[in-house]
């Protein structure tokens, strides 16, 4: 098979699908790789690397579209890509299809097959293509969370840290899951008391064996989350907020319950979601302040951290391109009812109930669509 890996176009994306070992992992079974000029630049890897790993290199991002097969990508297509897309295509990546409808209506209108890293899963659960980023996003928080007390980042001039003789600074994390519990690791590690919420008691228990003692772990409720939002320094939201839902876990009366210079970093950046007061910010513009309280909601965090991002992300998603390219994607997909679960769009047909309701589209199984049932 034809793997592409085009340069990602989203402002501030620094990440690239692939790093050369992947692609030597690729290209040592049989199978070509195209990698378009500067696709690995921003993490840390040169065209060079990329053709000692048996890579081809392209000048344009139409020339990796045009030869290609499979389209293996960090983000969404964006829509200066729609051109280059044909019903031959399989697009793997981030789609966050329900977020973006004109990309959806393309992938629909083009026939693409399209796979959803976020939504693939695994007989635990789990969700293997999104673990490796919410790990370093929850990391990723706390560190913009240390930077940005900093008196000279515009901070009250808290160092996010135990120190002698001094109060130890409190850190309240919402959710236990992965960038939840990666958060803590590092807020632990440094000393703060740190408090982790969660509605799921599963969660907590797993988490308490991975924490150190100084993290208090608390059921999720009104009264546990305002006993911490009145003593802490920074509350890190690292749950996804259903977006049908109108409501909100902290409403902007609350911030009033938050001390003068708190911070709220957003992991998850829903807008109006879980915080009624964020909006996804950039890397360019990460913070701003509400009723006195900095709000840091960069939705892109992993970016940051380029060449860790790519290579954790390499490593989860190369076997998955393997078993597309050795099998076809229509076998994949049928052998493994796991990457099923990721499949978008087929052959014109939307295959992803989340988006259907959200976008008020027709829909149907995988199963369905790839003549399973």
């Amino acid at each position: 098979m034809i793997i592409g890996i085009p340069k990602e176009i989203k402002k501030n994306e620094y990440r690239v699908a692939c790093n050369p070992d992947g692609v030597k992992e690729i290209t040592s079974k049989g199978h070509t790789v195209l990698v378009e000029r500067g696709a690995g630049i921003g993490s840390g890897y040169s065209d060079e690397d990329y053709i000692n790993s048996g890579a081809i290199l392209k000048d344009t991002p139409r020339e990796v579209y045009e030869e290609a097969e499979l389209i293996y990508k960090v983000k969404e297509i964006f829509p200066q890509e729609f051109q280059y897309l044909r019903e031959d295509h399989i697009v793997f990546t981030y789609i966050h299809s329900n977020a973006y409808a004109e990309q959806t209506d393309a992938l629909l209108e083009k026939k693409v097959t399209g796979i959803a890293y976020e939504d693939v899963d695994d007989k635990d659960g789990e969700f293997p293509l999104l673990k490796p980023m919410s790990i370093i996003a929850g990391k990723g928080g706390f560190l913009a969370a240390l930077h940005f007390m900093q008196r000279v980042h515009g901070g009250n001039g808290i160092l996010l840290s135990r120190i002698d003789g001094v109060r130890t600074p409190e850190i309240t994390i919402i959710g236990a899951g992965n960038s939840g519990v990666a958060a803590a690791e590092l807020a632990a590690a440094l000393g703060n008391k740190v408090t982790i919420l969660d509605i799921n008691i599963d969660k907590l228990e797993k988490a308490r064996k991975e924490l150190p003692s100084n993290v208090e772990l608390l059921i999720s409720n009104r009264a546990n989350l305002e006993t911490c939002l009145k003593r802490t320094d920074v509350l890190i939201n690292c749950i996804l907020w259903p977006k049908w839902r109108k409501d909100h876990l902290v409403d902007r009366d609350m911030l009033k319950m938050m001390k003068p210079g708190a911070m709220i970093v957003d992991v998850a950046c829903d807008d109006e979601g879980a915080i009624q007061t964020t909006h996804s910010t950039s890397h360019d513009d990460p913070v701003y302040e509400v009723d006195g309280v900095t709000h840091y909601c960069v939705d892109n965090i992993p970016s940051a951290f380029s060449q860790t991002a790519t290579t954790t992300l390499c490593n989860v998603t190369v076997p998955y391109v393997l078993k597309i390219a050795e099998k076809g994607v229509k076998q994949a997909l049928i052998d493994d009812k796991y990457l099923r679960r990721g499949l978008t769009t087929y052959k014109g047909l939307l295959t992803l109930e989340e988006t259907g309701r959200k976008q008020n589209r027709p829909w149907v199984t995988p199963e369905k669509a790839l003549g399973m049932e």
